[in-house]
């Protein structure tokens, strides 16, 4: 794979012990598949707007159509892309352990797209929609129309995804915990560390007695508790990681 850097000898050596390993993956991941952030893309014109104005409860019920629109908008850009070396190497990764658990930040669904299976999506997915009357999760819905409705109840759908200011579901949440108290290495990669309640998840991995890496071009507040830090992209890491220690 041509890693140009030495992972860490003290790293190889606990990662071909067979860890139980979380992985926390961020916006870092996507933007390497060509995905801008959630705010990049309002620079696509979509700049009078504010987070709050699209992705929103109050904003989907003051106006749906908006919302739907935007969301239409940062689907087609996320169809078109594909998995970058960083969810590759992630799905290697998956299948060299005997216990994996990747709890994704991101909604685009490439984890699953590249191979990896055991992922929890703590902010939804892209792909999915809910019903609102029934509470109920879609896969298959008709996008054509401006404002999707329940192929069965005939009630309006949502994306299923978190709206800001939403809580993580609680089952999500849950499995994310348990994930993290109960692991040896927990990877943070691409994330500010800063997002509640996804960034306390590093250190529910610390007090449990894990090691902790963080992969991030800039530092975070995590960085100073992290047994290993990368200074560097994921793409640029993780490939050196399953080349060097499997």
């Amino acid at each position: 794979m041509g890693t140009t850097f030495k992972i860490p000898d003290t790293l190889i050596q606990l990662m071909k012990q067979n860890p139980r390993v979380t992985v926390l993956a961020g916006a870092g991941i996507s933007t390497e598949s060509g995905i801008p952030t959630f705010r990049e893309s309002l620079k696509n014109g979509w700049a009078p707007y504010k987070p709050g104005d699209l992705s929103s409860i109050r904003a989907f019920e003051k106006n749906p159509t908006l919302v739907w629109s935007w969301y239409k908008f940062r689907k087609e850009i996320i169809d078109r892309a594909i998995p970058s070396k960083s969810h590759i190497a992630l799905a290697k990764l998956e299948e060299n352990l005997s216990q994996f658990t990747l709890i994704a930040q991101n909604a685009d669904g490439l984890n699953q797209k590249a191979g990896i299976h055991n992922v929890i999506e703590i902010h939804g997915n892209v792909h999915r929609a809910r019903c609102i009357p029934e509470e109920k999760i879609l896969s298959d819905w008709d996008a054509n129309q401006i404002i999707p409705k329940c192929p069965t109840c005939g009630g309006f759908l949502r994306p299923d995804v978190v709206f800001f200011g939403e809580p993580i579901p609680n089952e999500e949440l849950a499995m994310a915990l348990k994930a993290s108290r109960n692991c040896d290495v927990f990877f943070s990669i691409g994330t500010s560390g800063i997002i509640e309640p996804a960034a306390t998840l590093a250190y529910e991995a610390l007090r449990n007695g894990a090691k902790v890496v963080e992969i991030n071009p800039a530092p975070t507040p995590l960085t100073v508790f992290a047994s290993f830090y990368f200074a560097q992209k994921a793409e640029e890491v993780l490939p050196g990681i399953i080349e060097q220690c499997f």
